[in-house]
């Protein structure tokens, strides 16, 4: 499909690019920037004059939910809510039924994206096998299946010597490791950060140092090893002063952090409501103001939306009964664009944290626009808003956000220059 996309104010963090151009689509690749090339046939035209074009988003951690867990979602289903919040490039962590700690669960996942064609997928798999913790998963062979990193995510390891002897075989196939950094003892039984609102609503607390004292064994794990390591869901302002302590340090250590991370506090569990009911748990408005600061300076590189979406069922227990997570990938645009509203980022900046940033910690083939790069576009309206809930394509509905009015709006979402969603 021979493609042209007339007049969009063109934004690539990656290149520094910000001004207005036509943009020619073909084989699935960027052909040429305002001149067609020669013999360039039009065959579909995009009018996206007042339109912002900018890489696809590159979203690190996004639950797709299969195999094992259809009620709550489908890679059909998760994908095209994907694309929907303007993602093209997406990562799915290894927690399925059965855990992705072999090659046949990825090549599933792969083959069925594929199929669904609404985004890319980059399978994350299983640092143990089984997420036990316990042995190592056969990380040379999921690589080569298209596993783009590994991670046991919120699972604890055995013991530190079997995670220091992960880390050492990881460094040396240069695997790329993530980390959730939650001591699993001091955040044992505990549903909210410890503070005056869980003793308001007599939650069981996990304490700031769940997460600090974690991230200072694996920071020390990491430069022993030498392994290249990622740092995921922080949380806490101190968490994030650890790793811009390491980064000037010169370990080559990344961050990411929640969308709802940058929003929310530990007071939206006030009303006692689950859909506030995530783990590792929101925190505190100062905590909120020490993550922003760090996007802000680039120490935390990369905003991801950590979907998990969940039946309805999984949310009507009590509080404490209930399942963690929300389902929230196809308002990752909106919800970012609240940065850029408040103050904090210019739209530059924002991008580079949703596409170029994600894409360099994981080394994916993403977030730029080039010649000769991947279409993988996105196509959105600033000065628009999203009503959220108004269209909804993740089969979890477990979002705080339904029926906010949020800025921003994407129009047009492609892949490989095809439109995988239109808005």
């Amino acid at each position: 499909m021979h493609t042209k996309i007339l007049g969009a104010r063109v934004i690539d963090p990656a290149s520094g690019i910000d001004q207005v151009h036509d943009i020619y689509l073909a084989g699935g690749k960027i052909v040429a920037f305002d001149q067609a090339p020669a013999d360039f046939q039009v065959e579909k035209q995009i009018d996206a004059h007042g339109l912002i074009a900018s890489p696809g988003l590159v979203d690190l951690s996004v639950a797709l939910r299969e195999p094992g867990y259809s009620r709550k979602g489908s890679i059909a289903s998760e994908t095209l809510a994907a694309a929907a919040g303007g993602v093209t490039s997406l990562c799915c962590p290894p927690l399925t039924r059965p855990v992705l700690d072999t090659t046949a669960v990825a090549e599933l996942i792969l083959d069925r994206a594929q199929e669904a064609g609404r985004a890319k997928v980059f399978p994350i798999a299983a640092l143990t096998k089984s997420l036990a913790g316990e042995q190592l998963a056969e990380l040379v062979a999921l690589r080569d299946a298209g596993c783009v990193a590994f991670s046991n995510g919120l699972a604890p390891m055995a013991n530190n010597r079997t995670l220091r002897r992960a880390l050492d075989y990881a460094a040396t196939f240069d695997l790329t490791v993530i980390f959730h950094s939650q001591d699993a003892d001091l955040a044992d039984g505990g549903l909210a950060h410890e503070g005056p609102t869980a003793s308001i609503l007599g939650l069981a607390g996990i304490p700031e140092s769940a997460e600090t004292v974690a991230l200072a064994r694996d920071l020390l794990l990491v430069e022993q090893s030498g392994v290249r390591a990622h740092f995921s869901q922080l949380t806490s302002a101190r968490g994030a002063q650890m790793i811009a302590d390491a980064q000037a340090r010169g370990l080559p250590v990344t961050a990411d952090v929640a969308m709802y991370q940058l929003i929310l506090t530990d007071e939206a569990l006030l009303g006692f409501s689950s859909q506030y009911h995530v783990q590792p748990p929101l925190r505190t408005a100062a905590d909120r103001e020490g993550l922003r600061q760090a996007v802000k300076s680039g120490v935390i590189g990369a905003i991801a939306s950590h979907h998990q979406p969940h039946e309805p069922d999984a949310k009507l227990a009590p509080f404490g009964a209930t399942e963690p997570g929300m389902s929230s990938v196809e308002l990752l645009l909106p919800l970012a664009m609240t940065l850029v509203q408040d103050g904090l980022l210019d739209l530059p900046s924002l991008l580079a944290r949703l596409t170029s940033g994600p894409a360099k910690a994981l080394r994916l083939p993403a977030g730029r626009l080039a010649v000769g790069a991947p279409a993988d576009l996105l196509l959105f309206d600033a000065q628009s808003q999203t009503l959220a809930g108004e269209t909804w394509f993740s089969k979890g509905n477990n979002s705080p956000f339904i029926g906010h009015c949020l800025p921003g709006k994407v129009r047009y979402t492609l892949v490989d220059g095809r439109v995988s969603f239109e808005g």
